[in-house]
């Protein structure tokens, strides 16, 4: 393993035994409004600030940007730590045992290392630039379809963009009426890591942020994916537009989308 991704490995379990611990003690668990439909808790906090320490201790001139933290940064800019503390706080607010640990690390603006760790089923995905994608350090692809007959794709539905639902309905329904299902688990990183792994076959979502996606996109392009934004360009980490499947599919799903496509989305 890489000595990077290794200690991105130690940060996410660190956070996720918290995560785990306080997961069970859901009265201890402190919800803060960030915005509208967008919530903060003492744990997530907490994990960020594990995620931090570990990275720090082995890298201290590293930049880290982190969800709740902000930018830090760092003597060395060309390494940044994209963290997640919890990506699917609302699930963890809610008792839903659905959320993980997400961190990615770029060099030189490029990813390089990245773990998604889902801290309630103990699964750890990992990925290194030019050296595949694992999931619990077994080689994983995606799968390899052609056409959306028979796929199952993941989604999140656009909770903080509501000004976009006729759009993304449209597209909704048009590849659900295609596919053979179309299922919603509001956590983005494992969305990817579930595409990377062959859970699911393909994933569309609006109005993610690089910290929910980063380590994601490249698991899935290090299993053999694609990842574009709604246009197929490279675009979705600045418009937040996140289509990944393998080649194939993914160029079927953009055209099944096109049609509902905003003036903004093009951009």
């Amino acid at each position: 393993m890489h000595p990077m991704l290794n200690i991105a490995v130690r940060a996410a379990r660190g956070a996720g035994s918290l995560i785990a611990r306080a997961f069970e003690n859901a009265d201890k668990v402190e919800v803060e409004a960030k915005g509208s439909n967008d919530f903060v808790t003492n744990v997530d906090k907490d994990a960020e600030q594990t995620i931090i320490y570990t990275i720090q201790k082995s890298y201290p001139k590293h930049t880290i940007i982190g969800e709740e933290c902000g930018i830090i940064t760092g003597e060395d800019n060309d390494y940044q730590w994209i963290i997640d503390p919890i990506d699917g706080t609302t699930n963890f607010v809610k008792g839903i045992p659905h959320f993980a640990v997400s961190i990615a690390l770029k060099v030189k603006g490029k990813l390089d290392q990245a773990v998604i760790y889902d801290p309630i089923r103990g699964e750890l995905f990992t990925a290194s630039r030019g050296n595949g994608a694992q999931f619990n350090n077994a080689r994983v692809r995606v799968k390899a379809h052609k056409e959306l007959a028979g796929t199952i794709l993941a989604t999140s539905f656009p909770h903080k963009q509501k000004a976009s639902t006729d759009a993304y309905m449209g597209m909704f329904k048009d590849l659900f009426l295609k596919a053979a299902d179309v299922r919603s688990g509001s956590c983005p990183s494992l969305d990817l890591a579930y595409v990377a792994s062959g859970r699911v076959d393909g994933y569309f979502q609006m109005g993610t942020k690089p910290w929910n996606t980063a380590a994601g996109e490249l698991m899935a392009i290090e299993a053999g994916g694609l990842v574009t934004d709604f246009t197929g360009g490279h675009n979705h980490s600045k418009s937040g537009n996140i289509v990944a499947a393998s080649p194939r599919l993914t160029k079927e799903m953009l055209t099944v989308m096109r049609p509902h496509l905003s003036p903004a989305m093009k951009l």
